[in-house]
């Protein structure tokens, strides 16, 4: 049992510790929290006084966290977090009769997660309401730790600390290339391949962890480009001026006639695509099982969509030897 003082703090006071922090003044997050700046000053320093320890060190024109405070704050967002959502998912229930699950989802998977959870609804649920938020996978496993959302399908290389993982499937490294390339004929490429060519990645979430290792082994040549966006990618691929590297997720909705998709073999890299969540207690029983439904549904809808790329790939391999042996 938590000794007395500490069970004497209030959500108040943690909701006004954890804004003074992201604000990092205190004149701002009194203006935000419509309070006095004495009145949150004096919040602070008794939350403090109950914790026994030295949360902030303030100075004239900045505030930083002491090693206890930055762990104190992490279970202070948790704790407002999940206040905040408890109270929204009571006025769903109180309101709309819904329960209220949020969704992270990484943009390269969203088409199919969608997909699985508009199935989900669509089985005469009447009783839940879904928020999405999309963002990288450093981002939302960041956010499930702080309890902003409920379950996150997440692009991984290696186990993040502290969050129950469900493998649904592996996402390989594919190159996009000009259909006028020499590798474009042959239906797949191998790392050895490339040579010297300048690749064209993402600079961040799972690709640096990737494929830098790879690219290091077969002492590939210049520097690759590094864009955010997988339209910059297409664009430089599209112009000559570079292969592009990708996971395969992302180029589910690639129709472009110029571009060709190539397996990338010798050595097969894959990131791993996971459904995170907290351990322990679900919010609510929906949130449960929309899990199980993905747990479910997501890995066969990956099955389905790798044997109708291995088709299509074999008829743009079927087509374009009969284009060059009428030529």
């Amino acid at each position: 049992m938590a000794a007395l003082p500490l069970r004497a703090l209030t959500l108040r006071q943690l909701q006004f510790f954890s804004v003074l922090v992201e604000e990092g003044q205190f004149g701002r997050a009194a203006r935000r929290l419509a309070i006095t700046q004495p009145a949150l000053s004096n919040a602070i320093k008794q939350m403090e006084k109950l914790l026994g320890a030295e949360l902030l060190t303030r100075s004239t024109h900045r505030l930083e966290l002491t090693p206890v405070g930055a762990e104190v704050l992490a279970r202070t967002d948790f704790l407002v977090n999940t206040f905040e959502v408890a109270l929204r998912d009571i006025e769903s229930i109180v309101q709309r009769g819904r329960a209220f699950v949020r969704i992270g989802v990484i943009p390269s998977a969203a088409a199919r997660v969608a997909a699985a959870a508009g199935e989900f609804l669509g089985s005469g649920r009447r009783d839940v309401e879904l928020a999405w938020r999309d963002a990288p996978s450093n981002t939302l496993l960041a956010e499930l730790r702080s309890g902003q959302i409920d379950m996150a399908v997440a692009a991984i290389t290696e186990p993040p600390g502290g969050l129950a993982c469900i493998d649904l499937f592996r996402d390989p490294l594919v190159l996009v290339v000009r259909r006028d390339h020499a590798l474009a004929a042959a239906g797949d490429a191998s790392w050895e391949a490339i040579g010297k060519e300048r690749l064209v990645l993402f600079e961040s979430g799972s690709m640096p962890a990737l494929g830098n290792p790879a690219r290091a082994q077969f002492a590939q040549g210049a520097e690759p480009y590094r864009v955010s966006y997988s339209e910059t990618l297409y664009a430089l691929v599209r112009s000559g001026q570079a292969l592009g590297l990708m996971p395969r997720l992302y180029t589910s909705s690639l129709r472009d006639p110029e571009l060709v998709v190539l397996p990338l073999l010798k050595p097969r890299v894959e990131r791993r695509v996971v459904l995170a969540y907290l351990p322990g207690p679900m919010r609510n029983v929906v949130a449960q099982e929309l899990i199980a439904f993905l747990r479910e549904k997501l890995p066969r809808a990956r099955e389905a969509s790798e044997a109708g790329e291995i088709g299509e790939a074999k008829v743009r391999r079927v087509s374009s030897k009969g284009t060059r042996a009428r030529r």
